[in-house]
């Protein structure tokens, strides 16, 4: 472990026990928008980096491919000391990625803290991951605070006079105070608004180390005109001396975002559906350090000299060397053998950790990003970390000498958990080890660093989009007979409505088959439009699929229906259209003919006969192919806007809205993510270099008519299967 500076590290441990003087916070924005350069100036006002160098080393950058891409591709984190009104405040700060396909990181970061400042560009504006990322950190309640960054750009390139750039900022925070109507929780609505008049926004410059902001302005008497001025006679270095942007920055989050004690009191019920009067449940709500010890991981690094470093919030307890925690919801225990805090690359080691900071914990090699920690083995765990999008490109892995093979599922297996947006398949049988992730340079990242970090030489297939199935209309009742012929099961299936594909993917509805308060279920799935008489026949949940028992009085049925269920998981992991993930789909049981003898419907009869049910059903109902689709939004110059659009139209992409700032266009479109596929350089070349885009996903679509039959049958044929879909006759025994 490298040095940390010595005073630092002195003064921390003693900070860490006083919640009431720790900020939790995070750095989210659209990618360029200058998070990382932010940080950079943050971490000057900490003495962890010289001033000449913040804005420009990009610090938290630390990854060799971050610093080749210029993009941040993993969360730092990086605690830092800032003097307030002449007290000292810690603050643990987390850089997170601005890339749509890392999205997983911001949403992962956002469970371990209790504030956010937004980063928007003062030229480009509200983009598309600006809202996805607000939206992820208010769906955690956690406040918000606005930073306009790149003003100098607004001044020199756009040429705005004083008028025009205050107009340009009220349009700006409009648009963020729009989406924190439309997202944050009611209660906190109007008190979660962003007022330049409160000091809750800031603008200025992190590559040029100054900012300001109301109060500031008050207590200074730096005004908007003068910053025109000086940017535009180019004596940026005499406004970073009169309007330090550490000051200004770490003055709203200290007077604005709130501290522990304060934030888990309405987030612990947001994120924790145990007993609020339990020990466990009273210590968090009080961030007690001495009630029992509750960790929530939310990232996981490999480290070549330490091992695997767990990173988590602590929201009740410490955490000290040689103690032991249980994994929630198992028996497993791990022990912990050294706590410290992340200083961006370095680690500052302490004795403990106590509740409502930020710490980093080697020994836990059973948790990942999302588990639950607790010296408490009866804890119920918290609630799982929802992302707002899915894998959608899968690449095949294989290792170019055989005898790397073992080594490659093992690097495979850690790479997974490092990274819980990434998701690893290893088929024994088939021998297959498939890598599903975000994007296109997720995965491409994902490969570079099993070959460079764990010298494991691959060769990879070329990326496949990962589909969905559905159906376009009802289907059934369709008879699924078992194979002795003794039981017979008739299933209907249909769409769900389009409220509760989203409440599932929320997390409203529980996923598995055991429902806490199935009544206030059955009411909230009526008001999104599935009948109360329905939805009490609720009896599993797999991702974004149901599976409802309509049948009265069936004798026996009770006894079966585990194995129903099992066969609804097999059915909806692989559809009958072409083996893919089944997606949005209600399947009803409306009726069973079971033989009176228990031995005569065991899993070898029951399991086959609901499954081929269900999927007789979907080809009644017309089962068609779902396919991933992707905002883009892409900024040119003018003379530049028709090859660009040329480019989105030829990827089948349908151009939703057209804007422009100056002589810089804005263009939002959706596309298909298979025709996405190179993108990036031929973007580049027909906008000749002069153009920034962005992707944020937008679910799934059905494949036009005319193109299902040739991806069916490619999928299909990629997955050994013949190239024609089986059809009704196929199922019914």
């Amino acid at each position: 472990m490298t040095h940390v500076r010595s005073e630092l590290a002195a003064a921390i441990p003693g900070m860490m026990r006083n919640i009431d003087q720790i900020r939790n916070i995070g750095i989210v924005a659209h990618i360029h928008h200058g998070k990382t350069t932010l940080s950079d100036n943050l971490l000057a006002a900490a003495g962890m980096i010289s001033n000449e160098l913040a804005g420009k080393q990009l610090y938290l950058n630390f990854d060799e491919q971050e610093q080749a891409r210029l993009l941040t591709i993993n969360n730092a984190d990086v605690t830092i000391v800032h003097e307030y009104e002449k007290q000292n405040y810690l603050i643990n700060l987390i850089d997170t990625p601005g890339h749509v396909d890392f999205g997983g990181d911001v949403t992962r970061a956002m469970r371990a803290v209790d504030g956010a400042i937004v980063v928007v560009c003062a030229v480009e504006g509200v983009m598309a991951q600006t809202e996805t990322v607000l939206r992820q950190a208010l769906r955690e309640k956690v406040k918000p605070v606005l930073f306009i960054n790149k003003v100098d750009r607004a001044i020199k390139e756009l040429k705005l006079t004083p008028e025009s750039l205050q107009s340009r900022f009220g349009a700006i925070i409009s648009e963020v105070n729009e989406l924190i109507r439309r997202m944050a929780p009611e209660e906190f609505i109007d008190e979660w608004s962003v007022d330049p008049r409160d000091g809750s926004v800031a603008f200025g410059s992190g590559y040029e180390n100054w900012a300001i902001s109301v109060p500031y302005m008050q207590r200074t008497g730096v005004k908007f005109p003068d910053i025109i001025e000086y940017v535009s006679t180019g004596r940026q270095k005499e406004i970073a001396q009169k309007a330090k942007i550490n000051d200004v920055i770490f003055d709203m989050v200290v007077r604005h975002l709130p501290s522990p004690a304060i934030a888990q009191k309405y987030r612990i019920p947001n994120i924790w559906r145990g007993d609020p009067e339990s020990p466990v449940g009273r210590a968090m709500a009080a961030t007690a350090a001495d009630g029992p010890t509750t960790f929530m991981v939310t990232d996981i690094t490999m480290d070549p000299n330490a091992g695997e470093i767990a990173t988590g919030r602590l929201f009740s307890g410490r955490l000290t060397k040689g103690m032991e925690l249980t994994v929630a919801g198992t028996k497993i225990k791990n022990r912990v053998q050294h706590v410290s805090l992340y200083m961006g690359p370095e680690r500052l080691m302490v004795e403990e950790a106590t509740a409502g900071n930020i710490a980093a914990v080697i020994g836990l090699s059973d948790a990942f990003a999302g588990t639950t920690m607790s010296t408490d083995p009866t804890i119920v765990p918290f609630e799982e970390i929802r992302h707002v999008s899915e894998p959608v490109v899968t690449v095949a892995i294989e290792p170019k000498h055989m005898g790397d093979l073992p080594k490659l599922i093992e690097v495979m297996r850690k790479v997974g958990k490092e990274d819980a947006s990434l998701k690893v398949e290893i088929n024994q049988e088939t021998g297959e080890h498939l890598m599903s992730g975000m994007g296109e340079l997720h995965l491409e990242i994902t490969q570079y660093r099993i070959i460079n970090d764990y010298k494991v030489e691959i060769v990879a297939s070329k990326p496949i989009v990962v589909y969905r199935e559905t159906v376009r209309q009802p289907g059934g009742p369709f008879e699924g007979k078992s194979p002795n012929k003794h039981n017979r099961f008739f299933f209907e299936v249909e769409r769900l409505p389009d409220a509760i594909i989203q409440a599932l993917k929320d997390g409203e509805i529980p996923q598995g088959k055991s429902f806490k308060d199935m009544k206030a279920l059955v009411t909230r799935m009526e008001q999104l439009g599935i009948a109360r008489d329905e939805g009490r026949g609720l009896v599993a949940v797999d991702n974004t699929n149901m599976l409802f028992d309509v049948t009265k009085g069936i004798q026996n049925l009770n006894e079966t229906m585990d194995l129903i269920v099992d066969a609804f998981k097999e059915a909806m992991a692989r559809g009958p259209l072409a083996n893919e993930r089944v997606y949005g789909l209600k399947v009803r049981l409306v009726d069973a003919k079971l033989h009176e003898d228990s031995i005569h419907r065991g899993p070898a009869q029951t399991i086959p006969a609901s499954r081929s049910g269900i999927y007789g059903a979907m080809v009644l109902g017309d089962r068609m192919l779902l396919e991933p689709i992707q905002k883009v939004t892409i900024n040119v110059p003018q003379e530049v806007l028709a090859g660009s659009t040329r480019q989105l139209q030829s990827r089948r992409g349908e151009i939703m809205d057209m804007t422009n700032v100056g002589d810089l266009q804005t263009v939002v479109a959706k596309v298909p993510v298979a025709e996405m596929f190179g993108f990036a350089s031929d973007i580049r070349s027909a906008a000749a270099g002069k153009v920034l885009w962005a992707t944020e996903s937008m679910g799934f679509e059905p494949v036009p008519r005319e193109l299902q039959p040739k991806v069916v049958s490619e999928i299909r044929q990629r997955r050994g299967l013949k190239p024609e879909p089986y059809d009704a006759a196929y199922y019914s025994g």
